[in-house]
């Protein structure tokens, strides 16, 4: 099918057809359509489709294509600045980004002096604050418009806005007065108040906000202010779910032990310069918690039995401190937690250590006696004590990891530090390091210098 719309605008292109002709046969065909044999047309085919489709449509094609930038830059000067008049002002911010500066300043110059104004504040921002990815496609009102002109502002704004399912009032300033939706305005009579049915406690988000702080807000459009209260944005809904999906699955990489996410395409050599930093911290942890076993070597000669359940202690100590960071990277989302909180929250996660370490090592002891008993022969007192040691490591193994899996990204917040560094196979290596020495500490312990075995 591909091929086949491909070959149809080659033929479109190099044919006979009038403008207007060609024009009409683009209309049947699909935005993603276009965009798709735009990646694969010469620059010169190109060139001449450019012409034939509008700017708004081509704002519709080129959304449909990673490869959007380089297209844009084939434009001449006036087709770009038609082009970025019709893309949303986060777009065309980060567009601009990519350009050198007498590139970027060149095209600012010749914007109209809606767009230049709109780009220049929300390029203000870092890409990872909320004004960046704003935009102005909304409708909004004045305090105290009669609900007959405000029908009517908001049918004529419609035209050009996608977003108009909740309209914003502002008093005489500028400064946010709440929302008003387009059901309730339709509703109202003609001598109904406009501040009767706005809604003062509407959400909203500051402009300087990490982009973080939206996990917590569900609604289509989100208004963007200023400190001082002005109205300058929204966030779509599209946005918003574009934003949480990009921190997701950047906080997945690092969970993962990346310093970056991974693309797909992306070459051999540079998805092991992202893993391999990581990698080799992990294995200068390895080698420490290796260092830590051969000190207990004298143990292992003894009583090598232990070695068997020593992969049980492990897991279960890394599968604790796994959970633990989980729930606790997705409880630091919330920007608004205090520090009472957060120690609140640690409290908790180590009294759930506590009682799944308590837990665990019930069935252990049980499990292990029962083993070494049954299936090794050994005496029943004997059977006990390995698997008291057992126990009482894996119990204070468990409880400790769901310590340090809360603690760890905690103190990497304090410190200003992402705390999805703390990825899993961190706290799996420093949870081996801290169970190895329990482990194998109670085993010379309790075993060898207690009992004499």
């Amino acid at each position: 099918m591909k091929e086949l719309i491909i070959s149809e605008l080659r033929e479109t292109l190099k044919g006979t057809l009038s403008p207007r002709a060609v024009q009409d046969r683009l209309m049947n065909c699909h935005e993603s359509d276009i965009a798709q044999a735009l990646e694969v047309l010469t620059k010169e085919e190109r060139a001449k489709l450019y012409v034939l489709i509008t700017p708004d449509r081509l704002a519709e094609v080129f959304s449909y294509t990673e490869e959007r930038d380089r297209f844009i830059g084939e434009l001449g000067i006036n087709a770009r600045l038609a082009l970025l008049d019709h893309l949303d002002t986060p777009e065309v911010t980060e567009y601009l980004r990519g350009l050198s500066q007498a590139d970027r300043e060149t095209l600012l110059s010749l914007m109209d002096d809606r767009l230049r104004i709109e780009v220049s504040y929300a390029s203000s921002f870092p890409s990872d604050r909320i004004g960046s990815r704003m935009t102005s496609d909304y409708v909004s009102l004045t305090e105290g418009t009669p609900i007959k002109a405000a029908m009517k502002h908001v049918i004529s704004a419609a035209a050009g806005c996608d977003n108009i399912m909740d309209i914003y009032v502002t008093d005489s300033r500028g400064l946010f007065a709440g929302a008003v939706s387009l059901k309730d305005l339709i509703r109202a009579r003609e001598d109904t108040p406009l501040s009767s049915i706005t809604m003062k406690g509407y959400p909203f988000v500051h402009a300087d906000d990490d982009i973080e702080s939206l996990a917590e807000y569900n609604e289509d459009t989100i208004p963007v202010l200023d400190r001082e209260g002005h109205l300058r944005g929204v966030l779509t809904s599209q946005a918003i779910t574009g934003i949480i999906g990009d921190e997701l699955e950047e906080d997945y990489a690092k969970l993962g032990g990346l310093s970056e996410e991974e693309e797909l395409t992306e070459s051999v050599g540079v998805s092991v310069r992202k893993r391999l930093p990581w990698l080799v911290i992990l294995l200068g942890l390895g080698m420490v918690v290796s260092s830590v076993v051969g000190a207990f070597e004298q143990v292992v000669a003894h009583l090598a039995v232990i070695v068997s359940f020593q992969s049980l202690i492990l897991d279960m100590a890394g599968n604790a401190g796994t959970q633990s960071l989980a729930v606790t990277i997705r409880v630091l989302m919330d920007e608004k937690l205090s520090v009472r909180d957060r120690l609140k929250f640690m409290l908790k996660e180590a009294r759930i250590g506590f009682a799944n370490g308590l837990a665990l090592a019930v069935l252990s002891l049980l499990f292990v006696t029962a083993f070494l008993f049954t299936v090794k022969s050994y005496p029943f007192l004997n059977a006990v004590l390995f698997a008291t040691c057992t126990s009482l490591a894996l119990f204070a193994a468990v409880t400790l990891s769901g310590v340090v899996g809360s603690a760890v990204p905690m103190m990497f917040r304090k410190l200003g530090i992402d705390p999805a560094v703390a990825s899993g196979p961190l706290i799996t290596t420093v949870n081996d390091l801290v169970a190895i020495v329990l482990y194998y500490g109670l085993a010379w312990a309790l075993l060898i210098k207690a009992a004499g075995l």
